[in-house]
């Protein structure tokens, strides 16, 4: 009798998680708000708890994050880490001290206290790579000359979390400083252990991995992710750094196999990670957290734009360019509710994980927004300011000039000097010229 209501129950949240995708997929928006909401009705407190398939949910939650992980390891090869790490770490700097230290300035305000703090931080630092790169895709802008500054940006946070993860694991625990030293200093030896063999032998690892046999290439690169991630897991660093490890050194032909294979499997995984998140989120608990969310995403959401439009415009990407790269960049997802599931199991502060509910629902809706129209909405702005009445004021013709200089520089307009008058020339705003595109 157990089996069979744990078959129905389980039966029906692949089913409704199905459906709840294919709605999402009709309006082209992210579908990770509509299974956090399917995890907060069937959890305690919803319309209809579950019972017999809640533990299976658990370990299927845990799949799910190693999978998310393993295929983001698999985007990246370790020449292209290094590379990124030399030449866009500013970027990676000014996006922690933006992003970050919003989130943990929040929580020490909230009186939730310093591990709670460092837990917030990660919550509203790291960007959703799966949601952004499904926007890019949908948006037609892969292969925009600022796609490559998100994409650094997102492989710097990639990075930085096989350092966070470790640090707020050993937080979590308790541990004192010592044990977490400790695990810190395990975790970045076997980061960069693994690194030194994906750049020197990663070949060699691939060809031992490769085959042509789909069903053998599936069972080979899942097996050993498990068995890494549980082996780092065993070694107190995380089991989803183990996994991202493992992608980074798979490259080549079994990359691109292995991410054909796991991307089915990465989305069912990761569908009942969310929904086991809300399980464990009372939906009565989110109402009195919904205020601060809304002000914290909307403060996190201007500082990623920011961050953004600052490093595409260190690359020397246009204007319109810069105001896409920062508007892309504001959705969170995955990794937030990763940090946060953390700290909900580790019962840290109970209304953290109501908070980072509430706080990804907003800026996973607020995300595909802001990546769409951010460019558009500054542009209109600009060309409102750099439209000075003539006359108005008694500004004179250098002093409309000095009025314009701010204008320009944001906008890109370009003043061209005449013999008694100021011509000023501003971008079209259609779409992106050729310029903007490689």
């Amino acid at each position: 009798m157990h089996s069979a209501v744990f078959l129905i129950e389980f039966g029906a949240i692949i089913l409704g998680l199905g459906l709840l995708g294919r709605l999402a997929g009709r309006f082209s928006f992210s579908p990770i708000p509509l299974y956090l909401l399917a995890g907060l009705a069937f959890g305690k407190g919803g319309l209809l708890p579950l019972g017999a398939s809640e533990e299976f949910v658990a370990i299927g939650a845990e799949i799910g994050v190693i999978l998310l992980l393993l295929m983001l390891g698999l985007e990246y090869t370790a020449s292209d880490l290094v590379s990124n790490l030399k030449t866009q770490y500013p970027a990676g700097l000014v996006d922690f001290a933006f992003n970050a230290l919003p989130g943990a300035a929040a929580a020490l305000l909230m009186g939730w206290g310093p591990v709670a703090a460092v837990v917030l931080a990660g919550v509203t630092w790291i960007s959703s790579s799966g949601v952004i790169a499904k926007v890019l895709g949908d948006l037609g802008r892969l292969g925009n000359r600022e796609t490559p500054v998100i994409l650094s940006i997102l492989v710097l946070e990639d990075l930085a979390m096989a350092v966070y993860l470790p640090i707020i694991t050993a937080l979590l625990a308790g541990v004192g400083l010592a044990a977490g030293s400790a695990t810190l200093a395990i975790a970045l030896g076997v980061a960069g252990a693994v690194l030194f063999v994906a750049v020197r032998y990663g070949r060699l690892i691939s060809r031992f991995v490769s085959s042509d046999d789909p069903e053998k290439l599936l069972l080979v690169v899942l097996g050993l992710t498990l068995l890494v991630a549980g082996v780092a897991q065993q070694l107190q660093v995380s089991a989803a750094v183990g996994a991202f490890l493992v992608g980074i050194a798979l490259s080549g032909e079994v990359a691109e196999g292995a991410h054909t294979l796991l991307s089915p499997l990465r989305d069912l995984f990761a569908a009942v990670f969310f929904v086991f998140f809300g399980l464990h989120t009372d939906p009565a608990s989110i109402p009195p957290v919904l205020l601060p969310a809304f002000a914290l995403a909307v403060v996190t959401a201007l500082t990623k734009i920011a961050t953004g439009h600052w490093a595409a415009r260190r690359a020397g990407i246009g204007v319109k360019g810069r105001w896409r790269a920062g508007g892309t960049l504001v959705a969170r997802g995955e990794f937030s509710i990763v940090i946060a599931g953390l700290a909900v199991t580790a019962g840290v502060q109970p209304q953290l994980g109501p908070f980072a509910t509430a706080y990804v629902l907003i800026l996973v809706v607020i995300g595909p927004l802001t990546a769409r129209y951010t460019e558009p909405v500054a542009t209109y702005l600009t060309r409102r300011r750099a439209a000075v009445p003539p006359g108005k004021g008694g500004d004179t013709v250098p002093g409309a000039a000095a009025a314009l200089s701010g204008a320009e520089a944001v906008a890109g307009a370009e003043v061209v000097p005449g013999p008694e008058a100021v011509a000023v020339r501003v971008p079209e705003t259609g779409p992106e010229s050729a310029s903007d595109r490689v």
